[in-house]
């Protein structure tokens, strides 16, 4: 092979930040950006992002030196992404904070409601039923994290933490103040309600567990090339027929059982907000999977089968 030689340019000021010689052709980007480190250590990989147009797509760790659109000089743009935080620390600090903080609201602390002994303790069966859940949720969200997930990218920015914190923490303790105060009013339908939406929210835990290990499983050799998923033998896999992020319908599923059993405002706004979100998250993944592969199913949709 004849060696290539890469040059990089700050991405915004067009100005050079080096110059590489004798980089191997089959050389990949993760290399490059190793390459790039060590003239640069405050930029390590994972901070970098590079580019082969200053306002183009970051390319991936994977990609090969002379499979892309460059001559045997290849000039590209780098772009400082600032400092990041490892995806799996990411989820352990966001989910293990509404674990705990609706326990606050749950055991009635005296800070929140009052020294009044009827604030004490709630007579709905219904209270201790959404603890339950809402604990199970995070708890399974937390195993997940440690034990299913496997990350495409291993970090995302620092500063995304606090926005990601605010929103799940605040929420968990809003929706706790409503369902365990005293004056909370159990559901209209009883316990034909409540037990429907336990068995809702049991399934779709379930099926979004499901989900997650499929998307597990693809990624078990550590590979971290997108491939399409497509259902296995396990029924709750079967909504892969339908749409490209079943974990999400999974997902919201879950929340609107949590929201018909408390029958409460704040978690039904939660749910609508999750909602909004994955659709947002379902559709630039389904638009991945289109980009990246011909053949990939026609009738699936990004969410809610045939219509979303």
């Amino acid at each position: 092979f004849v060696s290539s030689q890469v040059e990089i340019l700050d991405g915004e000021t067009k100005k050079q930040l080096c110059f590489l010689d004798k980089v191997e052709p089959n050389a990949t980007i993760r290399e490059i950006r190793l390459m790039f480190h060590k003239l640069y250590p405050r930029w390590y990989p994972a901070r970098q992002s590079i580019k082969l147009d200053p306002k183009g797509k970051s390319l991936r760790d994977e990609e090969i030196l002379q499979h892309l659109p460059v001559g045997t000089t290849a000039t590209l743009y780098f772009k400082d992404l600032g400092p990041q935080i490892g995806w799996t620390t990411v989820f352990l600090i966001e989910y293990t904070g509404p674990l705990f903080i609706y326990f606050l609201f749950y055991f009635r602390m005296t800070f929140v409601y009052g020294l009044d002994e009827r604030f004490t303790s709630s007579p709905h069966p219904v209270v201790n039923l959404a603890c339950i859940c809402h604990s199970f949720h995070y708890i399974k969200r937390l195993i997940e994290t440690v034990f299913v997930h496997r990350f495409s990218r291993g970090t995302m920015p620092l500063r995304n933490i606090v926005k990601n914190c605010l929103y799940y923490w605040g929420f968990a303790a809003w929706l706790a103040y409503y369902i365990n105060h005293p004056l909370y009013t159990p559901p209209s339908y009883g316990k034909k309600q409540i037990n429907f939406a336990v068995i809702m929210f049991l399934l779709c835990e379930a099926g979004n567990f499901s989900i997650h290990v499929a998307l597990s499983d693809l990624r078990r050799n550590g590979s971290k090339t997108c491939k399409i998923p497509y259902p296995t033998k396990n029924p709750f896999t079967w909504l892969f027929f339908f749409v490209s992020c079943p974990n999400y319908t999974y997902e919201v599923g879950t929340w609107i059982s949590f929201t018909i059993m408390t029958q409460c405002v704040p978690v039904g706004l939660f749910t609508l907000l999750c909602f909004i979100q994955m659709t947002v998250w379902a559709k630039d993944k389904h638009c991945t999977y289109l980009r990246e592969f011909k053949d990939y199913p026609s009738h699936r949709m990004p969410i809610i089968p045939f219509l979303l």
